[in-house]
């Protein structure tokens, strides 16, 4: 977060007319955050790795009313290039990515944390946000309301041996993100000479473990403590376009329910 307290500060008009990216889209907490989205006026656009699924979920992209939608391989850093590429001219700018991409892998003992659940965890939690954060830097930078937020494991204050390659690779993504933040300060409030309004950040969502309905369908004898549930979650990364930039670049918001 920024530390500089001479710069001065923007006020975000909130997600109304925003252009952002849903990465992840086609999980329960992608189509969550994009029905949340366009709720609040925003333009919210599906990326996600397969065209097919995508069109499953959110209908035909050509009708007037559809969800605009983007197949990628996130983990491939120049087909986000063109991708970032081809959004842009799309729609003139992009102010927003809220990184769902990641999945979990995990149980058995510190020897039992095998190199493909590694890979696969590493794919998906840190490279596909690596290259998101990248390739959308600088639009994010230039916008008024620049916001990326990505989600992560409120367990990293006591990981565990089962868990270790899940949260380690959690914690590696959480740290890239704090550097995309400080990147942002570094061109905005904390620039060297004449600093700008921070009117871009990175934010850190935590979470236990995530909640849908299908999950409450299939286990409703289950009370899914400090469980939260993909409606909050959309709801508070909505939020984040009306927050002050400065005040919560580089921060870790708690969402345990």
């Amino acid at each position: 977060m920024s530390t500089d307290s001479q710069a001065p500060q923007a006020q975000s008009a909130g997600a109304q007319g925003a252009v952002v990216v849903v990465a992840g889209a086609t999980a329960a907490s992608g189509v969550a955050a994009v029905r949340a989205l366009r709720a609040a006026g925003a333009t919210a656009i599906a990326v996600g790795s397969r065209t097919g699924h995508l069109a499953e979920v959110f209908g035909d992209p050509a009708h007037d009313a559809g969800v605009p939608q983007f197949a990628c391989d996130l983990a491939d850093f120049a087909a986000v290039q063109r991708l970032s590429a081809d959004v842009s001219a799309r729609f003139g700018a992009v102010d927003g990515v809220i990184h769902l991409v990641g999945g979990w892998r995990g149980g058995g003992t510190l020897a039992d944390q095998d190199d493909a659940d590694w890979d696969f965890l590493a794919r998906g939690a840190i490279t596909t946000l690596r290259n998101t954060s990248r390739a959308f830097f600088d639009a994010i930078a230039a916008s008024p309301r620049g916001r990326f937020a990505m989600v992560s494991t409120t367990t990293l204050a006591r990981p565990s041996a089962a868990n270790a390659n899940y949260q380690a690779a959690k914690a590696a993504a959480e740290a890239w993100t704090r550097a995309m933040a400080q990147g942002l300060a570094a061109v905005q409030s904390a620039r060297k000479e004449g600093p700008l309004p921070q009117t871009s950040a990175a934010v850190v969502l935590a979470v236990k473990a995530l909640l849908d309905e299908g999950m409450r369908a299939n286990s409703p004898e289950r009370s899914f403590a400090g469980y939260t549930h993909v409606d909050a979650l959309a709801a508070r990364a909505v939020e984040l376009f009306a927050d002050d930039a400065a005040a919560v670049n580089g921060a870790r918001l708690d969402l345990t329910a």
